[in-house]
């Protein structure tokens, strides 16, 4: 019995909407996928930390930990989108449905990977920011006086 064929378009949204929480790769390999099944853990983690800041305040430095790993997790996940958005049909036709016939995905997963990469790179650039001024935050806290 052969795998059942994926669409390239149907894993790319996937990616982009439900990546963080392992989404694609259970569509992709299914429910015995170690990795899909880690996803949700350091997703839930970051959205942990949001809530700690969002009750706590910001100098919260276990919430300063946590954010970061949310950001990483939905750039992960853009990443992911991005990346089978632009695989080849025909590689992805080789490796997800052998033996159909190639269906060419045109824009259906053109504008997932334009959304991905839009806020893939913002979510990027948010969480190298925080993460650099919560940590020179700390650092100048450590070198005052009393």
């Amino acid at each position: 019995m052969s795998a059942p064929s994926r669409s390239k378009t149907v894993a790319t949204w996937l990616a982009l909407l439900g990546g963080t929480l392992g989404a694609h790769r259970f569509y992709l390999h299914g429910k015995g996928d170690l990795l899909a099944w880690l996803h949700p853990w350091p997703t839930l983690l970051g959205l942990g930390g949001v809530l700690r800041m969002r009750h706590l305040g910001q100098d919260d430095q276990l919430a300063w930990l946590l954010i970061p790993v949310l950001g990483l997790m939905i750039a992960q996940a853009m990443l992911a989108a991005i990346v089978i958005g632009l695989t080849p049909d025909e590689r992805w036709q080789a490796r997800f449905a052998p033996g159909e016939p190639l269906r060419p995905t045109g824009w259906a997963a053109v504008i997932p990977v334009i959304a991905a990469l839009m806020v893939g790179g913002a979510v990027l650039m948010g969480t190298i920011a925080f993460g650099g001024q919560k940590f020179f935050e700390w650092q100048a806290a450590q070198t005052r006086p009393g």
